[in-house]
Parts: C-alpha cells; sequence; structure tokens
C-alpha cells in the first residue's frame, strides 16, 4: 500500500529580468497600471491595447514610457515579440482568451482575474533597502492576494525591526572575485538606546565588525551577536591607547576582508569626532564608507538637564569646543553660550581663562555628567565657582559644561 501523495500548489517561483525585454498589458484600468509601473521598475519596454487607459496609464503614454495600440484586443498578434503577457480586461472572457492565445505562443500569461488558476502570477513584494543593497520579499499565497500581502507585511516588518538577522552569510565580492566590504561611521547620540537613529540600529544589525569609542551606546553594543567581532578603541582624557591613524587602518583592513564594518561613535561622527578623517581614509583607500549622523551630547546632554543651548532674549548663538582648545576667540557676550566637551580636567584653568577673555565672573555654568543615563548629575555654578563645587562633589568624565545665561533655565539651577 503506498500513502496518497500530499498536495502542495503548483507553481515554481522564479525571479524574471525583464531589462529591455517586451511585455504586452491587455487592459487599461488600474489594475493594469499597477502591474505596468512594476514592469517599467524592472526595465521592461511596455505595450498596452485597450481601447481607453485610467489617468496614470494616459500619463505614462503621454510621457513617452508606453506604447499603446487604442482598441480592444485582437488576438494573438497583439501578443507579438513579447516574453510576458498581462490581461486585465475586467471581462472574463477576455482575459481567458489572451491567456491562451499566450499559452498557444508558449508565452507566460498572468491573467489578474482569475488568480487561483492563472499560468503565471505576481506575488506580493516588498523592496526592503540592507547596507548590502536591496532585498526583495516576494509571497505567492496560492491564489488568495489577500494573504499574500499580510505575509509579506509581516517579512518586512520584521526585517526593519530589527528581528531577521541581516548579516551575510557569504563572503562580500566583486565581480572579479575580490573580497568587498564596506565602513559605516554611524554617530550613537550621547548614550541613551532609544537616541539612535533608526540608520545606525539597521547597520549594526548588518555588521560582522564593530569598532567602538568609550562614548558609544554600550547598551547597543552589549545586545550584538557573539559572532559580532567588537573592537574596542576606546579613548578617556589624556590616555589614547590606540592613536587616530591605526584606528583608519583598522577600518580599511577589517573592510578589505570583504567585512562589514561600523565605527560606532558617541554623539556625531562629525562634532569634534575625527569622523572626518576616517571617511578620507577610507575613501583614499578605495573602501564604500558611509556617514549616519548622531544626535550631538553638545545639544542633547544640555538638553537632558533642561537648558537650551539658544533661548529667545537670551542666547542667540552657541559654540561647541574641547576643553583643550585655545578660547580667545570664542564670543564672549552674555548672548551667546558656550559648551565644552572633554573639559572637566582643566575646568579651573579654563574658567579663569573665560574670565580674562572678557566672560564675567557670575556667569552661570552648568556641568551635566553621564547624560541620558541613569547617573546623570548636574552641578551648577559660576565661572567664579565652578571648578571648586565640580572638585567637592567629585565630578568627572564624561562630562559636558555649558556656560552662559541659559543655564538659569535648568532646574537645578543654583548659584548659591
Amino acid at each position: 500500500m503506498t500513502a496518497a501523495p500530499t498536495s502542495s500548489p503548483p507553481g515554481l517561483p522564479l525571479v524574471l529580468d525583464l531589462t529591455d525585454r517586451l511585455v504586452v498589458a491587455v487592459g487599461g484600468g488600474p489594475v493594469a497600471a499597477r502591474r505596468v509601473k512594476a514592469f517599467l521598475a524592472e526595465g521592461a519596454r511596455v505595450r498596452v491595447v485597450a481601447p481607453y487607459l485610467c489617468e496614470d496609464l494616459r500619463d505614462l503614454v503621454h510621457e513617452g514610457d508606453v506604447a499603446w495600440h487604442v482598441r480592444d484586443y485582437a488576438g494573438p498578434a497583439d501578443l507579438a515579440g513579447a516574453w510576458l503577457v498581462h490581461t486585465a480586461t475586467g471581462d472574463k472572457q477576455v482575459d481567458a482568451a489572451v491567456a491562451a492565445d499566450a499559452d498557444s505562443l508558449r508565452i507566460w500569461c498572468v491573467n489578474a482575474g482569475a488568480a487561483a488558476t492563472t499560468r503565471a502570477s505576481v506575488p506580493a513584494r516588498a523592496h526592503v533597502d540592507t547596507p548590502d543593497g536591496t532585498v526583495t520579499v516576494a509571497v505567492h499565497a496560492g491564489g488568495d492576494p489577500g494573504l499574500g500581502r499580510t505575509l509579506r507585511d509581516g517579512v518586512e516588518q520584521a526585517l526593519a525591526s530589527g528581528a531577521l538577522d541581516l548579516r551575510r552569510t557569504r563572503p562580500r565580492t566583486t565581480q572579479a572575485g575580490q573580497a568587498r566590504g564596506w565602513v559605516a561611521l554611524v554617530g550613537g547620540g550621547p548614550g541613551a538606546d532609544g537616541l539612535l537613529t533608526a540608520r545606525g540600529h539597521e547597520l549594526l544589525r548588518s555588521a560582522d565588525v564593530v569598532v567602538v569609542d568609550r562614548l558609544a551606546p554600550r547598551d547597543v553594543v552589549d545586545r550584538l551577536p557573539d559572532s559580532v567581532v567588537v573592537i574596542d578603541v576606546g579613548k578617556t582624557p589624556g590616555h589614547h591607547p590606540i592613536p587616530q591613524e591605526r584606528i583608519n587602518e583598522i577600518l580599511v583592513e577589517q573592510a578589505r576582508l570583504g567585512r562589514a564594518v561600523v565605527r560606532l561613535k558617541g554623539g556625531d561622527p562629525y562634532v569634534l569626532g575625527r569622523g572626518g578623517e576616517e571617511r578620507l581614509a577610507c575613501e583614499a583607500a578605495g573602501v564604500p564608507v558611509e556617514v549616519v549622523p548622531g544626535v550631538t551630547s553638545a545639544v542633547s546632554v544640555p538638553a537632558a538637564a533642561g537648558i537650551p543651548v539658544t533661548h529667545r532674549g537670551l542666547a542667540r548663538g552657541f559654540t561647541v569646543v574641547t576643553g583643550h582648545e585655545e578660547l580667545a576667540s570664542v564670543p564672549a557676550g552674555g548672548d551667546h553660550t558656550l559648551v565644552l566637551l572633554m573639559g572637566v580636567a582643566r575646568l579651573h584653568e579654563t574658567a579663569a581663562l573665560l574670565v580674562r577673555h572678557g566672560r564675567a565672573a557670575d556667569t552661570p555654568v552648568a556641568i551635566v555628567e553621564r547624560g541620558w543615563t541613569p547617573g546623570q548629575r548636574t552641578t551648577t555654578g559660576t565661572l567664579a565657582t565652578i571648578a571648586d563645587r565640580a572638585a567637592l562633589r567629585g565630578v568627572e568624565s564624561p562630562a559636558v559644561i555649558v556656560v552662559g545665561e541659559v543655564v538659569r533655565l535648568s532646574p537645578e539651577w543654583d548659584a548659591a
């Protein structure tokens, strides 16, 4: 006794390259318009046979993208030279005749009005961008277009949300067979997971290697799969174990091995983060590089403490420098905010220098430590008192220092 064979939906999913191939579309309504647009997007030449056209198809004809035969379907001659036929006239008898003629000519035909019996069908599709290119998701649900769309949307959402791992399972290579990787300079924002951009998350989901800074969002790094190589090049004030030139070399070396490399930095790559040097190094080596902006800590960390860097009537502009910069050229007016990064170690010297160059000794100052983390703390004072207050409270890096009248807007402002 033999078991009865299990039934399965007929059909072999294929991907067709329609570039410069003729597709004949019979029918001029909205269904035909949607399909014609899809065929054109794939590079096909399209001929439409219909006595009338909907507005979208008329626009395509007017733009010269589509050839229009202005009449009813006349028979097999209308299909001459076609590689693919699509019929959607709204008349079942006409659609069936088109499908039969195409079958006799050995041309695949999509009969939109007979999804359950058509010899060929167009699946529910979605194009999802990944760091390695566009991935096409196509779902065929055995003649149930609604179910196909539901499944397609679910897969698309899973890809977009990170529920599916986008890391490649085959090495990246060029057409010549050489290893081909890429580098993305990703701004991680001030440290909170939710302030890393959607594009940043997407690239991290595709990364083989993550080169990470000390101020990059650590929760994101901790959640990376074990298969991802994490290279820590973190710098602390006065201690740079890996010089910038070597970091540039690491990015290029890893990409040349065919790996997807994310350089995850705190804040924004281009705001005092030496991201420009890293981009130029990659470009000089012929390595594809993308720069993803981040929420800069120079603005977002003061905001976390209730301090806007500009405010009507208090500050019309702001300047961002490191604590190691020469401050003589920074505007000293009371309507200009100064934001210092990496300035805790030389705070006493910096405060005195600002007073010497024209800032009032009673100018408000705030130091925001570990912004956007559970350990965030704000210390306030004036240029005359802030260094002593910081020493008394044991202020440490990472911290952002804000100098200017806008500090008075902080809920924690206390000049006493």
